[in-house]
């Protein structure tokens, strides 16, 4: 088992920046690809970014590329999202999830994930 834990959402300005968080338990985060999905309300969920279990890869959605970057620290099992230049279209739940040795754009840019956490908040005002 492995749990997700989200941090660092909160209200910030357009043009602004925010660095979510997201540790894991357990002790095979190094196993896991990460990966970065958003919700707003009354939308489908969207991927964001996803890392390689590697850490050798990673990939972004069309509406983040350039503005967002993904990265992990294995050593403290944990993942971050980088999101510079916010805009209000980036207001959502931001969900982190875990897939076990995920390495390519097929499997990460997909949302079966084998483990998600609960979400962070992130608003941006215009």
């Amino acid at each position: 088992q492995v749990q997700l834990v989200e941090s660092g959402g909160g209200l910030v300005q357009a043009g602004g920046s925010l660095r979510l968080s997201c540790i894991a338990s357990g002790r095979t985060f190094s196993s896991y690809a990460m990966g970065w999905f958003r919700q707003a309300p009354g939308k489908e969920r969207e991927f964001v970014a996803a890392i390689s279990w590697r850490g050798a890869n990673t990939y972004y959605g069309d509406s983040v590329k350039g503005r967002f970057t993904i990265s992990r620290d294995n050593a403290k099992n944990t993942v971050y999202l980088q999101m510079n230049s916010l805009k209000p279209e980036d207001t959502a739940v931001y969900y982190c999830a875990a897939d076990l040795y995920g390495s390519s754009w097929s499997e990460l840019a997909n949302d079966e994930y084998d483990y998600w956490g609960q979400g962070t908040q992130v608003t941006v005002s215009s």
